[in-house]
């Protein structure tokens, strides 16, 4: 198994068909930086020929889940881009994590406790099922900051929530806990935060109790299902959109203020 510098991958003893997978940036509450977006990317696009693991659990080590972006500079940075062209690949890494997540031959269960702000929020949504800590907060604090919300994200939550709940999260940036996302379908399941390791565990186990065939075949049915609901999604400019953004004057000031 390869090596990651903001990752862990740990599959269960006795169950190889599991495969956990740890944002591992606790220092910085798993913050999203460049070398993150495309580690997450480059996992769950190998999964497209895994075909030992059955199902992926993501979670978060320490006390968040992913608290968005990383606001207080990388420590762990890419080496300098070459070119534009892979500059402009690079400014695209969250959405390609998220869409490998969503797109992942394979269930994904989110496992959320802590902050899913952000970046993290939308990595949590792009999961097949999500189980979160009673007190988690979900958000998306980037119309805040000055900046849109990208990485095909609000296409993605309106699937999920509704057009009208959507607004409330995207527009004015409201904050939900764990409750609240459970009674709005954001979430399947939320827990008091010290039985969301157990509640995981059920949502694995319900996984394996399917027949592994069928299953990806209906997990394939809801990826198509999926892409006609987002016909017209303009997303793939994601990437350029925010770059532009944080041109704006006054911008980049809030970005680095945070909250």
């Amino acid at each position: 198994m390869s090596t990651y510098q903001t990752l862990e991958l740990v599959r269960d003893a006795g169950r190889p068909e599991v495969l956990r997978l740890w944002l591992n940036r606790p220092h910085r509450r798993n913050a999203v930086n460049d070398r993150m977006m495309k580690e997450v990317g480059d996992v769950f696009l190998a999964l497209q020929e895994d075909f030992t693991t059955r199902v992926v659990v993501l979670g978060g080590r320490g006390a968040s889940f992913c608290s968005g972006a990383d606001r207080k500079g990388d420590d762990q940075p890419l080496d300098p881009a070459g070119t534009e062209r892979e500059q402009r690949f690079r400014n695209h890494l969250g959405r390609r994590a998220a869409r490998a997540i969503e797109e992942c031959e394979v269930p994904v269960i989110g496992a959320i406790q802590g902050h899913a702000a952000g970046g993290g929020c939308v990595w949590a949504v792009s999961c097949d099922f999500r189980v979160c800590a009673e007190d988690a907060i979900f958000w998306y604090p980037e119309i805040e900051l000055g900046v849109p919300l990208t990485w095909a994200a609000t296409p993605r939550l309106f699937q999920e929530i509704g057009m009208a709940r959507a607004r409330q999260m995207v527009m004015l940036c409201e904050r939900i806990d764990g409750r609240r996302a459970a009674e709005w379908g954001l979430v399947h399941e939320a827990v008091p935060a010290a039985e969301l390791d157990e509640a995981t565990e059920r949502w694995v186990q319900r996984v394996l109790a399917m027949p592994d065939t069928a299953l990806h075949m209906a997990k394939t049915q809801f990826r198509g299902y999926g892409r006609a609901f987002a016909q017209g999604d303009v997303s793939e400019a994601d990437g350029d959109q925010i770059e532009l953004a944080r041109r704006l004057p006054g911008t980049r000031a809030r970005f680095e203020a945070g909250f």
